[in-house]
């Protein structure tokens, strides 16, 4: 969580989100209309005067600050906002003595990742703050979008995480989840945006119990699945878009890590009724920097791979050309 403080032109709170008052242990109601400089002590360094005079985005990492009588390690970000001249955004999150120590230990080379990642994840934190503050001031109507905002927001930043240790992180922690939840939310992300007029189906069997798991993997996986076939479909006369889950018996994968056999009696289909992948390129789709789109990256179906089998299940891809449907297939246990 990223704490986010709302500073006028003269570093007056003006708004605080609840990771703020989780940081530095003072309520929002007690730091709105008090300096700055009252709440936290930046110390002899002069980086409140930085603060003050600062017109570009500011970032420091490993900064001391005190609140009261605790002493806070912090990274630091402050962000001009452009429709109110002086004004910004400021966005701490607390570092902890062990991440630093981690980092300094690290061969040069190596810290390159980290810091590269700390820097996306600086604009990604003004954006999940910004949402809280939004919705303290709109409507019960448009609150499950500033929700929406902050959710993916996190699993953005979760995302990074796993690219910076793609192919050599530990695989996450699963539990069991309500797989057709999961697939809610991945379909609210996708279609919440964009102009496609694509159909989406969806065709469920309610009696499926709960899959084994991470959450948040397992969203982003549906999330590069349903994005990609909407994409596909896109210039189809009738573009459409199918989900599909069903229990299936017989599918078992042998996990090397775990050395047993595991059994995958829950699919997810997700199908569109495109014009396929390039069948030169459909025998690779899932190795890393293969891409069939004019300016894809190549990375979206590897990491699919990546995390389904983190989560011991196995993906698939099959083109129906007589009835004109590409099909991706995931296979999960089932939670006992």
């Amino acid at each position: 969580m990223f704490a986010l403080l709302l500073l006028d032109a003269d570093l007056v709170v003006q708004d605080a989100n609840p990771a703020a008052e989780d940081l530095l242990g003072v309520s929002s109601r007690r730091m709105i209309g008090q300096p700055l400089g009252q709440i936290i002590d930046f110390g002899p360094e002069g980086l409140l005067d930085r603060l003050a005079q600062t017109d570009a985005q500011l970032t420091a990492r490993g900064v001391a600050i005190h609140v009261g009588e605790r002493e806070l390690r912090v990274n630091l970000t402050v962000s001009e906002i452009a429709t109110h001249p002086g004004w910004c955004v400021l966005t701490l999150s607390d570092t902890g003595h062990g991440e630093r120590m981690a980092d300094d230990e690290r061969p040069a080379p190596l810290r390159g990742p980290a810091i590269l990642a700390h820097e996306i994840k600086n604009p990604l934190a003004a954006i999940r703050g910004a949402a809280q503050l939004l919705a303290k001031k709109v409507g019960e109507n448009e609150r499950p979008m500033t929700a929406l905002i902050a959710d993916e927001v996190d699993r953005i930043a979760q995302l990074i995480d796993r690219m910076q240790r793609l192919g050599r992180e530990q695989p996450e922690p699963v539990a069991p989840l309500n797989l057709h939840s999961a697939i809610h939310r991945a379909c609210d992300t996708v279609f919440a945006v964009g102009e496609a007029k694509v159909t989406l189906r969806e065709e469920f069997d309610p009696s499926l119990p709960p899959v084994l798991a991470n959450e948040g993997a397992l969203v982003q996986v549906l999330v590069n699945l349903i994005a990609n076939a909407r994409d596909a479909c896109s210039g189809a006369a009738e573009p459409e878009v199918t989900i599909r889950t069903r229990f299936v018996s017989g599918m078992v994968l042998n996990v090397i890590r775990l050395g047993r056999p595991v059994k995958l009696p829950i699919e997810i289909q997700v199908s569109d009724n495109g014009p396929g992948i390039d069948p030169g390129l459909a025998d690779y789709i899932f190795e890393p920097f293969v891409s069939s789109k004019a300016n894809g990256q190549g990375l979206g179906l590897a990491l699919v791979r990546k995390l389904v089998k983190d989560m011991d299940g196995r993906i698939s891809h099959e083109r129906d050309e007589r009835a004109g449907l590409t099909h991706f297939r995931v296979h999960l246990p089932m939670a006992r």
